[in-house]
């Protein structure tokens, strides 16, 4: 047996200021901090000895991540940061209010870009270039789907967090809504359709036990 933990970061700036962000690095605001407390101490009720962390590039959620560590006792834990589990990189929308881009759009046009799991955003016209990416050789998107995100997820998954369950390894993994949403529809083995109510709150703890297949026996989450 072996268990997965998913935990989605604690509330960012953009998330209190109902902002796309993607890609950017928006910092946890005070609730955000408190949530990854809470997060971890819901966690350390378990008493799960986990065997490694994963999680993103961007600040808010390799903070709530080490808050975590910090909260179950396992600050020891070795930690994986990768791009392939950033959050979906929102293109030309990144930075807008939500709202206001809602009025410009319409609210079934934005509904359709922030939930559809095919839908992709409208595009950046240029890549950015920051050295956390371009020092490994990695070209940023200039926008995508969260099909398109899942993509990039998916190797993560069968590569490292799939071959660590397998062996028996507990594993926690710190990371973003979309990055998450897109785990749980390959899970839980949800449709296109579904996809489109699929929520996940952030540091709130979704806890997943597996068998030797790699089979899931529960779900819960916290």
């Amino acid at each position: 047996m072996s268990k997965l933990v998913l935990i989605r970061h604690g509330q960012s700036t953009a998330n209190r200021d109902n902002i796309f962000t993607g890609w950017s690095d928006a910092p946890l605001t005070k609730e955000g901090l408190n949530q990854a407390h809470q997060a971890g101490k819901k966690l350390a009720a378990l008493n799960i000895d986990f065997d490694i962390v994963y999680t993103s590039m961007l600040q808010r959620a390799i903070l709530t991540s080490y808050i975590v560590m910090d909260e179950i006792d396992q600050s020891w834990l070795p930690i994986i940061k990768n791009w392939r589990l950033n959050e979906r990189h929102y293109g030309a929308l990144r930075g807008l209010n939500k709202a206001q881009t809602a009025l410009k759009y319409g609210k079934d046009q934005v509904h359709i870009w922030r939930r559809s799991y095919s839908a992709v955003p409208p595009l950046l016209k240029k890549p950015d270039h920051y050295r956390r990416y371009w020092r490994i050789g990695i070209k940023e998107p200039l926008g995508e789907s969260a099909k398109m995100s899942w993509e990039r997820v998916k190797p993560f998954w069968e590569d490292q967090i799939a071959a660590a369950l397998r062996d028996s390894k507990n594993v926690l993994l710190v990371a973003h809504g979309s990055s998450i949403r897109v785990l749980l529809k390959y899970l839980d083995h949800i449709s296109d359709e579904d996809f489109m109510s699929v929520e996940v709150a952030n540091g709130r703890p979704i806890v997943y036990d597996f068998d030797e297949n790699l089979e899931i026996r529960s779900k819960t989450t916290l």
